[in-house]
């Protein structure tokens, strides 16, 4: 008879052992979830920026001249001495043959154009001399003497301004990263004190875009001097020689 009892005994210990540790396996987990949510609940967003000045490495002037009149061969021969008035201006400022490409003419007809009004030069010639180098103070200092240019009879297009670009990016990036990246963390760090917690983990991370500006004394120098001539940071960017490379990583940390 005890035999018997002990045999029924064995399976309702085992059903038992296996409730009691189904109870404690699944507090466990219960209690790791509500430990999860909790830190989800609990994160801090920061911002790092990180600025640097760097001055452009490439100069680009595009040198756009126009000539007009009624009879094509005197026209075109006034295009000839226009570039040749603008070659020699370049070769008098240290500018290399080698830095510069001459475009294609351009010839507008009035008569063949039904939509331009009578009245006029019949015929508009425009070419562009084009001058790139990395000798940025060479051309900025030829485009300070660009009277010498109208004295010589050249008539410059508007557009005729030089263009500063800054190509070394991708060399700084992964420095600029890093120190964003620690300035953001230097944050959250200052938050978590004076919210007596501490930081962890990172829960998501935006490196954030770069941005080439134009250097803001610059900007301000050129505005002053009436120099800078165009609106729009773009423009003011390509206008100015020194630059102003800034990037903000967005990162969120949780708390513990």
């Amino acid at each position: 008879m005890n035999d018997d009892k002990q045999d029924l005994l064995k399976p309702a210990t085992v059903v038992g052992l296996c409730l009691l540790l189904g109870l404690v396996v699944g507090g466990w987990v219960l209690g790791a979830k509500i430990a999860s949510i909790k830190l989800a609940d609990r994160t801090v967003t920061v911002k790092g920026l990180v600025e640097r000045t760097v001055k452009s490495d490439r100069a680009i002037w595009a040198i756009t001249f126009k000539t007009a009149g009624d009879d094509l061969p005197t026209v075109f021969a006034h295009s000839e001495a226009s570039k040749a008035a603008v070659m020699k201006f370049l070769s008098d400022q240290g500018v290399s043959a080698a830095e510069v490409t001459t475009g294609q003419i351009s010839v507008t007809d009035k008569n063949t154009n039904q939509y331009v009004q009578n009245g006029g030069s019949r015929y508009i010639l425009q070419q562009t001399v084009t001058v790139s180098t990395g000798d940025v103070d060479k051309l900025a200092a030829a485009g300070t003497k660009t009277a010498q240019l109208i004295q010589a009879g050249v008539v410059l297009a508007d557009n005729s301004n030089i263009v500063y670009k800054f190509t070394g990016l991708n060399a700084l990036k992964p420095d600029m990263i890093t120190e964003a990246t620690r300035n953001a963390r230097a944050s959250a760090d200052r938050f978590a004190a004076d919210s007596g917690s501490a930081v962890g983990v990172i829960r998501s991370a935006n490196q954030g875009v770069f941005s080439i500006s134009a250097d803001g004394a610059t900007v301000a120098a050129a505005d002053d001097s009436g120099e800078a001539g165009a609106s729009g940071e773009d423009a003011q960017a390509d206008a100015s020689i020194m630059k102003k490379v800034r990037v903000v990583s967005t990162i969120e940390y949780y708390l513990k």
